[in-house]
């Protein structure tokens, strides 16, 4: 339990004791099939360790016709000893099994509760699949919201995230794929339900599970496109070690960037990369000049000022970064024509290269680095406010300073300093391309 906030365990416990209230009417409940209560769980306790293991995901469609099929106790029941063995990569692992189960059992109660409000089990029980997709789309919806709300709340006191938003972000990631699995658990419901009986209901998995499988490879791809991105960004980090750490937090505020001017997810990853990638062109600048001390000589600066050019190349046969390429191109252009390196003016920039500007140059200010002190965040954010309109586009920094006045600017990766900063001195400060006065 080391590691844990005392709050997450306390909201553990709460949300397991919310679960055992909602499984207390079971010794009551009447006309409870006991048999389909225990096929259901034993279908999802195998099925949660194998998609856990090999799929990284759940075993949701199951659980959702135990709640089309079941009377809300029953169906509460239906997740835990799946939940309570499931496969857990790292610790405490009790008290994240016992997580697992309360949410699971929560969601599956609450889902089961609307879809017995709606006269869905009539529906399920008399095969009308039009009229039952009214109760089972208000049932996923519920099972998708309170899951969401309760992994909210849970990143809300473990790593200080706004629970509101974190919530918000959760339930529209989850949707979509969760709305799958309802289809899927409606048809078990039905087939269960129909002359066929559970073995017809259980053929309904084998498309789910080639799903999961094409799914499964996605991820995997996913992961090798992390694995190039931070082996990218550890190589420049070797290079250039006094912007240690600046890269993830540029990509880190380009994120909030692009979700406040509310591009759509995949567009934010993108810009994403680009902000982590951005400096990733001086792998191709002499060691020595970007450990310099002293004051850069105009043809050393002239070097300096090519790296945007080098990441663009480096960055060529890396497909799936998509627009973030021009972005770690055009990242030191300025609106008014004085950027480098070819002076593009307004909107000639590329968007993403504007979201990345505002993003490096408010680290750049709030980081401490050889040549400056870190500033406070308000005096950065006024300072990028005074900029907008020559140096910076207005639209992005009116958006980092919204998000950080609602959100905060809370690091995920903060800068390794192994000597402590000094004072700046002027003349450095100036010569040195991508530094802020």
């Amino acid at each position: 339990m080391e590691g844990v906030p005392a709050r997450a365990r306390g909201y553990v416990a709460a949300a397991a004791l919310a679960a055992l209230l909602c499984l207390s009417p079971l010794p009551t409940a009447a006309r409870t099939p006991w048999w389909a209560v225990g096929l259901l769980a034993a279908l999802y306790a195998g099925g949660e360790q194998i998609a856990r293991r090999r799929f990284a995901g759940t075993f949701s469609p199951v659980l959702l016709a135990g709640a089309f099929l079941l009377p809300p106790p029953a169906a509460a029941l239906v997740p835990l000893p799946g939940a309570l063995c499931s496969h857990v990569e790292q610790g405490p692992f009790l008290l994240r099994r016992v997580w697992r189960a309360a949410q699971s059992s929560l969601a599956v109660w609450a889902a089961a509760r609307v879809h017995g409000a709606l006269d869905g089990q009539d529906a399920v029980a008399g095969s009308d699949v039009p009229y039952a997709l009214v109760p089972a789309g208000g049932a996923v919806l519920v099972f998708c919201a309170v899951l969401a709300l309760l992994d909210g709340g849970m990143l809300a006191l473990a790593e200080g995230l706004p629970p509101l938003a974190a919530s918000r972000g959760l339930f529209l990631r989850s949707l979509a794929p969760l709305a799958v699995h309802g289809l899927a658990g409606l048809m078990m419901a039905v087939l269960w339900r129909s002359p066929y009986g559970p073995v017809a209901a259980m053929l309904v998995l084998f498309p789910m599970a080639v799903s999961w499988w094409v799914f499964a490879q996605y991820h995997r791809e996913r992961a090798a496109h992390r694995a190039t991105i931070r082996a990218l960004v550890q190589a420049v980090d070797i290079k250039d070690g006094y912007t240690r750490g600046h890269s993830e937090r540029v990509g880190q505020a380009s994120m909030m960037i692009a979700r406040e001017l509310g591009m759509d997810e995949n567009r934010v990853e993108v810009i994403r990369f680009a902000g982590i990638l951005h400096d990733v062109g001086k792998l191709g600048v002499p060691t020595r000049l970007l450990r310099k001390d002293g004051p850069l000589t105009p043809e050393e600066r002239r070097v300096i000022e090519l790296h945007p050019e080098y990441g663009h190349e480096i960055t060529r046969g890396i497909s799936f970064l998509g627009e973030a390429r021009s972005a770690i191109l055009h990242h030191h252009e300025r609106i008014d024509g004085r950027g480098y390196p070819y002076g593009l003016v307004g909107h000639q920039i590329p968007e993403p290269a504007r979201v990345v500007a505002v993003a490096d140059a408010f680290d750049a200010m709030t980081s401490n680095r050889c040549y400056s002190r870190a500033r406070p965040v308000p005096a950065a954010l006024e300072e990028l406010e005074r900029c907008a309109g020559t140096h910076f586009d207005p639209r992005m920094v009116t958006a980092l300073t919204r998000v950080i006045g609602r959100e905060g600017w809370h690091p995920l990766v903060t800068a390794e300093e192994p000597h402590p900063p000094t004072l700046p001195k002027p003349t450095p400060t100036s010569d040195r391309p991508g530094a802020r006065r």
